[in-house]
């Protein structure tokens, strides 16, 4: 296991330890959505599940879910997976419900696409993410729901992604991959204590949704598997993503909020996302946002942040005909190793949807203060370019390290244009358009 892994790991034991004397002072988000330990229980084995690796178990599920909401026990009801492989397709689970994956249990897709349901596309995207028209369902599922918990001892979800990830690289793809898990339209949802691997498409996507914790939860896919996002808020408010390991094949975690003229028609902006000690790897991004941002992103906290062997650090971006806005984002102490780039702001950025979008819907990006970083064997400190017709403003770099690589490099430091802001103590030299100044500190951007 590699040591930043190991350590990670030994941080999340620590936390979770009942001995643990300090715990009470970590700052945590956790508390906002209140945890409801359930009266009821019932065990997917009740309804004929089979954890052989071979029996599939989709019946059982919908069986076993249908029973939690047709018997609305008070307190609601746990939903028990023991341990065994559970091979099922796609579910929906029901308000007031924990699904609990004891130690050793593993639910695991089945990887014919004629199992997976289509469902509309989501109005803020217009159509599939990936193709016209609509979209495979997510393998764990809801929409409407409230005082939903996915937890366990470790349990594990795996999407068994390889057959989705090679359709995809093959262009055989008729309709856009399935999530690992989505919640739509939902509140008051805690993700836990459970490991999400090989997604076909992005792991756990929450939209159009409040109130979301996820933490304690180590998401895993190969570094060549295509768009396989760790967590991606989208069009949602208060969220909490903390303690967590992810190393995925696209961004570990990636702030959106609609598609181009789709997204800016549905209005729902993200606001308010908190990310805090994740770890992680990619060849994409640590912290993303975007570049989906029609609807806007407000309000986004994401500190003690640990990267290894990471594409780029810290990744705001959009595009021309976007519209929407990204504002008031602030990320501080990070540490990343062996980067490509560390901070990149960039409008032209991402795909889309169709010819119908606006072109001189430019997006407005300001407010964006980055402190406290350290990078070693980055290969670029930073690029940022903003949009000639809409500068990107109030940019704040503060005790900023970003060590270079070792011999000679052709790429300049630092790449900016159409950019405006300060710069205290940041290494190596920013450039030009961020007025640099030897001390002090990065003003209030949040009006």
């Amino acid at each position: 296991m590699p040591l930043p892994l190991l350590f990670f790991f030994l941080l999340v034991l620590l936390l979770n330890s009942s001995n643990y004397s300090c715990a009470a002072k970590v700052v945590t988000c956790s508390y906002i959505v209140p945890f409801h330990r359930r009266a009821h229980t019932i065990s997917i084995t009740d309804y004929g599940g089979v954890g052989d690796g071979r029996y599939i178990n989709t019946k059982a599920f919908k069986e076993a879910v249908y029973a939690i909401q047709r018997l609305r026990r008070a307190g609601g009801t746990l939903l028990y997976v023991p341990p065994g492989v559970y091979l099922t397709g796609p579910f929906n689970l029901t308000s007031n419900m924990t699904l609990y994956l004891a130690a050793g249990a593993v639910i695991k897709a089945t990887q014919d696409s004629l199992n997976w349901p289509l469902i509309p596309p989501l109005p803020s995207y217009g159509r599939g993410r990936e193709r016209p028209g609509g979209r495979y369902m997510s393998l764990i599922h809801g929409d409407g729901l409230q005082d939903v918990v996915i937890t366990g001892k470790n349990g594990t979800i795996d999407g068994q992604g390889g057959v989705w990830w090679n359709m995809w690289r093959r262009r055989t793809l008729k309709f856009t991959r399935p999530n690992l898990v989505e919640f739509l339209n939902s509140r008051n949802i805690i993700i836990s204590n459970v490991i999400f691997k090989n997604s076909p498409f992005w792991n756990i996507h929450p939209v159009y949704c409040s109130n979301v914790v996820v933490r304690f939860v180590t998401i895993l896919a190969p570094h060549d598997s295509p768009n396989t996002d760790g967590v991606d808020p989208d069009s949602s408010s208060n969220v909490c993503i903390e303690d967590s390991y992810i190393s995925t094949g696209d961004d570990l975690v990636s702030v959106k909020s609609g598609w181009d003229e789709y997204g800016i028609a549905y209005g729902r902006p993200s606001v308010n996302i908190t990310v805090r000690r994740v770890t992680g790897s990619s060849p994409f991004a640590g912290i993303a946002i975007g570049s989906e941002t029609s609807g806007g992103v407000e309000n986004v906290r994401a500190e003690h942040i640990n990267l290894y062997g990471i594409g780029i650090g810290i990744h705001i971006k959009t595009n021309a005909g976007r519209g929407g806005y990204i504002k008031n984002i602030k990320v501080f102490d990070v540490y990343m190793e062996d980067a490509r780039k560390g901070i990149k702001i960039s409008g032209n950025v991402g795909d889309h949807p169709d010819g119908k979008y606006n072109r001189d819907a430019l997006p407005v990006v300001k407010g964006i203060t980055i402190k406290h970083v350290r990078g070693v064997k980055v290969q670029q400190a930073g690029l940022m370019q903003g949009l000639r017709n809409s500068p990107f403003t109030y940019i704040c770099l503060s005790d900023i390290n970003l060590g270079g690589v070792t011999g000679p490099s052709r790429t300049p430091s630092w790449q900016c244009s159409d950019v405006s802001g300060i710069a205290y103590q940041v290494s190596p030299s920013p450039c030009s358009q961020l007025i640099s100044r030897p001390s002090g500190s990065c003003p209030n951007y949040s009006s």
